[in-house]
């Protein structure tokens, strides 16, 4: 290492010090000067000894060095804490171990990669940082929830190395292991919504919880506010709004997941689904101007009745109908032809988005040249699905709500079958 390099490298252990340092600091700010054992200065300190006692350690060639400077470190700094914590009877062990973190970190970076040394420090800062906010999760979580988390990654990681990675059907789409990991993928991201809605939807009002219950299921999220739209007629307008930011929000979903799956479709999908959403936005926005009632408790917090998609029975469901779908679409393609492709997709909108997402995605990462097609076939399952929560709305919620829902909802389908016509 030459002279820059090194202190380069000395500059981003004092400022992993730094970063960690602010934040203690400032939680610990109220707190009067010599009573606490480490601050914004100590930590900065720790991250330059660190990184010093890295240096030492590459000059003398011996990590028994680094091994004995950190464990006279970490004596000297967990007693001092003690003593501080027995001075105010607390018991925390959260500021020891971001110092001996920061000491490691400041000795990485003068001895490893520093992206990853700067990576750490940030992650750290950030779980620091949002204590509260993590605490109150916590608070909020069942038991039923974490079970469930815990039966799904016991389930992915023992049952997703051993299942067969192979195709098991005659006709080449039945991988068990890659369904499994899209039920796995789809569920991750509705549940993103479902924690959503159990944090904010019940504090944040409508708009929130239906931008949360969009991600988790746009069309339990329709049903819900369709029937609290029935009870409060002069909510119509909000809750109408509600309903096509869901719509929004699932669009925005399933391009997400056909990106993540083929880029290339992404190209294709973007422009149709850039036009209806600028419908749906505009449209959701002049509901909300138009909104002057004063809204009630009662619309400010929507119950919406969502299942925890990463329940094991929820998440076998979904990988069950992700292989019919693509099973069925397989058989179209080859015995009706593109036309029956299109019906097998229209049809699957109807229930789900998601699985034809998948399947049309892994059809045109197959076979690139029916990569127009998959994207048709998408775009008509998120059209079916739209119209299909038009009706749901207008039968549900009154034939008011069906207007403030289905016009625009009409519009949007209009506008992205057009952009993808022009494409």
């Amino acid at each position: 290492m030459d002279e820059l390099d090194l202190l380069t490298r000395l500059a981003v252990a004092l400022a992993i010090g730094l970063l960690v340092g602010l934040e203690r600091g400032w939680r610990l700010r109220d707190t009067p000067e010599g009573q606490r054992a480490a601050g914004l200065r100590t930590f900065a300190i720790t991250g330059l000894l660190g990184g010093t006692a890295g240096l030492l350690t590459h000059s003398f060639d011996n990590l028994l060095f680094l091994g004995v400077t950190f464990l006279g470190f970490a004596a000297a700094f967990t007693a001092f804490h003690w003593l501080e914590s027995r001075e105010e009877r607390r018991n925390s062990v959260t500021g020891v171990i971001s110092g001996l973190l920061v000491f490691l970190l400041g000795a990485y970076a003068t001895l490893g990669e520093l992206r990853v040394a700067v990576a750490v420090a940030v992650a750290a800062t950030l779980l620091l940082a949002l204590r509260d906010p993590l605490h109150d999760w916590l608070r909020q979580l069942q038991w039923v929830e974490i079970r469930a988390v815990l039966i799904l990654a016991t389930m992915s990681f023992l049952a997703l190395p051993v299942l067969p990675n192979r195709t098991i059907d005659p006709w080449g789409v039945l991988n068990p292991a890659e369904i499994w990991f899209l039920a796995i993928m789809i569920a991750a991201i509705s549940f993103g919504g479902y924690v959503a809605v159990r944090l904010l939807g019940e504090k944040r009002g409508v708009i929130v919880a239906a931008m949360a219950g969009g991600l988790a299921s746009s069309t339990a999220t329709t049903l819900t506010l369709s029937r609290l739209a029935r009870q409060q007629p002069k909510a119509g307008p909000l809750l109408a709004a509600g309903v096509l930011i869901a719509g929004m929000v699932m669009g925005l979903r399933v391009v997400l997941v056909a990106g993540l799956l083929n880029r290339a479709l992404l190209m294709t999908l973007a422009m149709p689904a850039l036009a209806a959403l600028l419908v749906l936005g505009l449209a959701s926005a002049l509901l909300l101007l138009r909104d002057d009632q004063g809204n009630s408790v009662e619309t400010d917090s929507p119950p919406l009745a969502l299942s925890n998609p990463l329940e094991l029975g929820t998440a076998l469901k979904l990988a069950l109908f992700i292989a019919i779908v693509l099973v069925g679409a397989e058989l179209l393609r080859r015995f009706v032809g593109d036309a029956g492709l299109l019906i097998g997709a229209a049809a699957s909108g109807i229930a789900d988005v998601d699985a034809i997402t998948i399947a049309m995605a892994r059809l045109g990462q197959q076979q690139p040249d029916s990569l127009h097609l998959a994207a048709g076939a998408i775009l008509l399952a998120v059209a079916v699905n739209t119209v299909a929560k038009s009706v749901m709305a207008s039968s549900v919620g009154g034939g008011r709500l069906g207007i403030y829902v289905g016009g625009p909802s009409v519009l949007a389908v209009l506008a992205g079958g057009a952009a993808y016509w022009f494409l």
